[in-house]
């Protein structure tokens, strides 16, 4: 027989046991909510821009914006990086576009930042020019190769030009985003894109200073039978990749760093006009390492950022 004393002591026991699991419970929402908080970069460390260059950047932020704090993110990060003419890859989202520039010209008004996205990819997969219209003046953007059912294959990503004059010099800079994924019929497509953006330098832009950048998915070091470039790889007279160091260094900072498809697929090639320039004191190509200065590394980049690394070209005009 049970007395109700007894009774009492093991209801209080229960109380008890349940009172401590609700307190561990609560312990550990907190831990996770602790642990869970944003990861801090390094923005100082990612500094590259000056006064006296000029600085183009190629990004591919996937899927931008792929998580909430994104643009928040991104913001910093141009801004620590001080490029002048930054042109986007998967550009998805138009509102957020908006938002990161008017983040640029909230934060940096000095510089009178401006940008353009493009809006003709089916799967809003669109390419994007931010750039300082306080540091260059632009004369035009526009889209090349632009009928589909011609130049779908090709380009599912109509290319996008940037006409700008800066230090009293006229640029154009090529924004692409090249057919993805291995396999030879994709490596192809990507092989007649450069033909055609080749035949396009040749027939309107022979004696321009031209940067053509982007995401063009593939590697500069593939052997001739696999390489897309070839057309460029072999008029060295004509075109230079100004990554191609970076390219052709297994252990340099490449802009796919995953271990399982490491590659450097976002490239910055040049034209000859600019070869002097390039090879000028000061002047120089740098991957930037975002994940080395954030918290998390390469997860943390990947999962609130995007999962490709800036690419940025520094030239000494003067």
């Amino acid at each position: 027989m049970i007395r109700p004393a007894e009774r009492c002591d093991e209801k209080m026991e229960n109380n008890m046991k349940k009172l401590m699991v609700s307190f561990i419970f609560i312990l550990l929402s907190f831990s996770f909510l602790f642990s869970d908080e944003l990861p801090k970069i390094e923005y100082e460390k990612l500094s590259f821009g000056e006064e006296n260059t000029l600085e183009v950047m190629t990004w591919n932020i996937q899927n931008f914006p792929k998580s909430k704090f994104t643009v928040d993110y991104t913001t910093g990060i141009i801004l620590a990086v001080d490029a002048d003419v930054i042109g986007l890859q998967e550009i998805q989202s138009d509102s957020a576009f908006v938002v990161l520039l008017k983040n640029l010209q909230a934060q940096d008004p000095e510089n009178k930042w401006n940008g353009f996205r493009a809006k003709t990819n089916e799967w809003k997969m669109n390419l994007a020019y931010l750039y300082k219209s306080g540091m260059i003046n632009v004369d035009s953007i526009y889209q090349i190769y632009p009928d589909d059912e011609i130049y779908h294959q090709p380009f599912p990503r109509k290319p996008l030009v940037l006409e700008f004059t800066c230090f009293d010099q006229k640029f154009f800079i090529i924004n692409n985003h090249l057919k993805a994924m291995p396999g030879e019929q994709n490596m192809v497509r990507r092989r007649v894109a450069c033909k055609l953006l080749d035949e396009y330098i040749d027939n309107f832009l022979p004696e321009e200073n031209v940067i053509l950048l982007g995401d063009l998915n593939d590697q500069l070091t593939d052997p001739e039978e696999e390489n897309a470039f070839t057309v460029f790889l072999e008029d060295k007279q004509n075109y230079y990749f100004a990554d191609w160091k970076v390219a052709a260094d297994s252990t340099a900072n490449w802009s796919y760093p995953y271990w399982k498809y490491r590659s450097h697929l976002d490239h910055i090639l040049i034209s000859n006009e600019l070869f002097d320039e390039f090879e000028k004191k000061g002047s120089e190509i740098k991957t930037i390492t975002i994940d080395k200065f954030m918290e998390g590394g390469e997860d943390a980049r990947y999962k609130y950022i995007t999962d490709h690394r800036p690419v940025v070209l520094k030239l000494v005009l003067e």
